[in-house]
């Protein structure tokens, strides 16, 4: 190792100050209108990037190849290849930032080779389990519960929301005449989702039954869509927890998410015959490459269906 290269870290007055390395980049990622999650999640990052660097001994500003290398070997260890490309992403947004403002002369992890990223169909519920799910979730107890955890589901499934637009929904957001509700999705970007007939009719069994009962336990009076025991807006946490609870009795497969509804509603759209770039506009996604995966998986289950049902494409027919 070269010894022009390394340097002391920076130093701050006090535990509490403000790392000066990390505190300009954060305000650059608030004008960005990045989630909370994601904001968090690249702080972490880099503080913990920093931190490595600091008990090293290494210059963050310059540090050499392998040094880089021994630190992403580090990151892999016991972690998937999409959170290695994910962080990897996060400290190349932070230094082209210092790159930007001059005092780092360049990327350093340009030129690093990177982990492939893995192409992982996502997971899809066929239509009768989507359907056994909200079955399940409407024999719940209390009835309170039952009412919503049904249109939650319905909302999930049949807009294609995730499960972070839901809970931030409001009232005031929904449109049932018009199938309609307005989300805040990634990058605080809005937009305007549609839902069938069966929402709709769970949603308004749960305004006109389920919601009041559950506001009765509060208080206060909240805007929000979807209601914990207490009254107060239910987060993703309590959501999740719910959902992962009702798929279990439902007998679905361990490895549900409520994503896993949001892929189930893209698929079955694409397998409806729905054009890809409606189903780009209905997910919100910004790119079309993003949503292709879906065509991927559609096209697998057609190939499943394919060889199951034609003669030429079983075992002894053609090759």
């Amino acid at each position: 190792m070269s010894g022009g290269r390394r340097a002391a870290p920076v130093t701050r007055g006090g535990a509490s100050d403000p790392d000066p390395r990390v505190a300009p980049f954060m305000q650059h990622l608030a004008a960005r209108t990045l989630s909370v999650a994601t904001t968090r999640s690249y702080r972490t990052v880099v503080e913990r990037f920093l931190a490595w660097s600091d008990g090293e001994g290494i210059d963050w500003r310059q540090p050499e190849r392998g040094d880089l290398r021994r630190y992403v070997a580090r990151l892999g260890d016991g972690a998937q290849r999409s959170t290695v490309q994910q962080r990897l992403a996060a400290l190349g947004t932070f230094y082209r930032f210092w790159v930007r403002q001059g005092s780092v002369p360049k990327d350093p992890l340009h030129a690093l080779a990177r982990p492939q990223r893995e192409r992982r169909l996502p997971d899809v519920l066929s239509a009768e389990q989507v359907s056994r799910l909200i079955d399940t979730a409407a024999a719940g107890e209390p009835a309170a519960y039952a009412l919503r955890d049904t249109a939650l589901i319905e909302l999930l499934y049949g807009a294609g929301l995730r499960i972070a637009e839901v809970v931030s929904i409001e009232v005031r957001d929904l449109d049932l005449a018009r199938g309609e509700v307005r989300v805040t999705g990634k990058g605080e970007k809005e937009r305007v989702a549609l839902f069938g007939a069966p929402c709709v009719s769970a949603l308004q069994r749960y305004l006109a039954d389920g919601r009041p009962q559950l506001m009765a336990s509060s208080e206060g009076v909240s805007s929000a869509l979807f209601l914990n025991r207490n009254g107060a807006p239910l987060g993703e946490r309590g959501a999740r927890a719910r959902l992962d609870a009702t798929a279990k009795r439902a007998g679905l497969p361990a490895g549900f998410h409520p994503h896993t509804l949001r892929h189930s509603f893209a698929t079955h759209l694409l397998d409806g015959g729905a054009d890809l770039r409606v189903v780009q506009e209905l997910l919100g996604h910004e790119s079309l490459g993003t949503t292709q995966v879906y065509t991927h998986v559609s096209t697998t289950r057609l190939r499943g269906l394919y060889a199951s049902a034609h003669p030429r494409a079983r075992r002894g027919g053609a090759r």
